[in-house]
């Protein structure tokens, strides 16, 4: 009996012990869990629809060993000073444009909405990946400790402004939330550009501080409220689409096993293709059935003098280093390369 009891006391330790071994391993993956800290230029309201979607399936697949916090505009640090908190650590990735999150490259300009860059918001990812951009932001954000990870397009730049806009002398004077290249551009035709926290802008409006907007298309003016406190909708755009990225503190990025690296840029690319046709199909869909905005065109003839002062601009912009020498070099080629090719692509 004595021996009995003592093999049977033994066997229960022995399988205490096997089962203590075994639950060992979750505990540890549970400790080991990578969690970051994203945060993206959107407020709440477009964030829904621009990056959470392809965030939550990103946690949804990484299945317990890797989760993405969310945080929107201006939450944990001001957009104007996104770069410098993700290259920090003090975030560890972000979603914006390289102009307003205050990046320290040269090639920012093109970032947001580099004027008539593109005309519909495929040429940005065509441009990226299959014209050569691609390399040269990869390359260029490795020299400051960021992991570049990929681009792509949201909406155009119209105006949205309280009073109607028809002809170029409408402009002078109004002052327009707006990008920083966008608003330097849009200056030399008397637009006086207007920073504010993106959480700002609708009361700004409200409260006449700001006259209109010059940051998005029709379908973001009607998600976050902007249609509520604007009246008109002007059709002439100067950049048929947002070219934005996701980049990720490089240390960051090096601590993420392959598998997951993978997965994220998936999840990417999958938040790039939702923009496409959520705006595409947004754009069309208010500009034909939405009731809050009403439609102004300035005539094609006086038009063209803002897309002819692009090509000066462009210009000024080549001659700051030779990489932007070179993106320019590479966004003229495209730009012959689509007339060339005519409809639908271009007009001929």
């Amino acid at each position: 009996m004595t021996n009995r009891r003592s093999f049977l006391k033994n066997a229960g330790l022995a399988t205490a012990a096997g089962a203590t071994a075994l639950a060992a391993p979750a505990v540890t993956r549970a400790q080991s869990k990578i969690t970051w800290r994203l945060q993206t230029y959107a407020g709440p309201a477009l964030a829904e629809h621009v990056i959470k979607p392809s965030i939550d399936a990103f946690n949804t697949a990484a299945n317990g060993e890797m989760e993405i916090q969310l945080f929107t505009a201006d939450q944990l640090v001001p957009t104007g000073e996104l770069f410098r908190a993700m290259q920090r650590g003090t975030i560890d990735a972000v979603q914006s444009d390289d102009d307003s999150m205050n990046s320290p490259l040269d090639i920012k300009v093109f970032g947001g909405y580099f004027p008539f860059a593109s005309k519909f918001s495929l040429d940005v990812p065509t441009l990226f990946y299959e014209y050569g951009l691609a390399e040269i932001w990869e390359k260029a954000y490795s020299e400051v400790g960021v992991q570049w990870i990929s681009a792509g397009a949201w909406d155009p730049c119209n105006f949205a402004t309280v009073n109607p806009v028809t002809s170029l002398s409408d402009l002078e004077g109004l002052r327009i939330f707006t990008f920083p290249t966008a608003g330097k551009f849009l200056s030399q035709f008397g637009v006086v550009p207007v920073t504010l926290p993106w959480e700002d802008v609708q009361v700004a409006m409200q409260t006449g501080e700001l006259d209109g907007l010059a940051w998005s298309g029709i379908t973001e003016d009607y998600t976050v409220g902007w249609a509520d406190v604007t009246n008109y909708f002007l059709t002439n755009n100067i950049s048929g689409g947002w070219c934005g990225s996701f980049f990720v503190n490089s240390d960051k990025w090096a601590e993420v096993p392959e598998h997951l690296k993978v997965l994220f840029r998936m999840c990417t690319d999958s938040s790039h293709l939702h923009r496409l046709h959520w705006y595409w199909g947004g754009e069309a869909r208010l500009r034909a059935h939405g009731d809050k905005l009403k439609l102004t065109t300035i005539p094609d003839a006086e038009w063209k003098t803002v897309e002819d002062a692009a090509d000066a601009f462009w210009d000024e912009i080549a001659a700051e280093t030779e990489r932007t020498a070179e993106v320019v070099k590479i966004l003229k080629q495209y730009q012959a390369d689509m007339k060339a090719a005519g409809p639908p692509y271009r007009a001929g």
